[in-house]
């Protein structure tokens, strides 16, 4: 089974998600009991393992989890909008990250 060490975010203090970020950052850390880190503009990073566009571009913000066998993988990249609402879901978020980690052996 694999294991996460930590939880990877780069992101930029004036971007509009990056309270979102922060929070699903913070409520997943502790759920999962693990540490967290974040890069601030970061592209070098985000351009090694993040998602990218079309043009090869890649965006902040992006969360990451650092697994104990060395890997570096993206978890979260776009946050879910709640049809009803317009507003961010930051539960489906959350349910998208650990989705995405139990897509990886990781026990959640």
């Amino acid at each position: 089974m694999v294991k996460v060490k930590k939880l990877i975010l780069v992101t930029a203090p004036h971007l509009p998600q990056h309270k979102y970020f922060r929070r699903i950052l913070y409520e997943a850390s502790k759920k999962l009991g693990v540490g967290q880190e974040i890069k601030r503009e970061d592209y070098v990073f985000l351009n090694e393992y993040g998602e990218k566009d079309e043009f090869g571009m890649a965006w902040a913000p992006q969360l990451f989890a650092e697994l104990d066998d060395g890997r570096i993988v993206g978890i979260l990249s776009r946050l879910p909008i709640d049809p009803q609402t317009l507003n961010i879901d930051v539960e489906k978020a959350l349910k998208q990250v650990y989705d995405k980690l139990r897509e990886l052996g990781v026990e959640v």
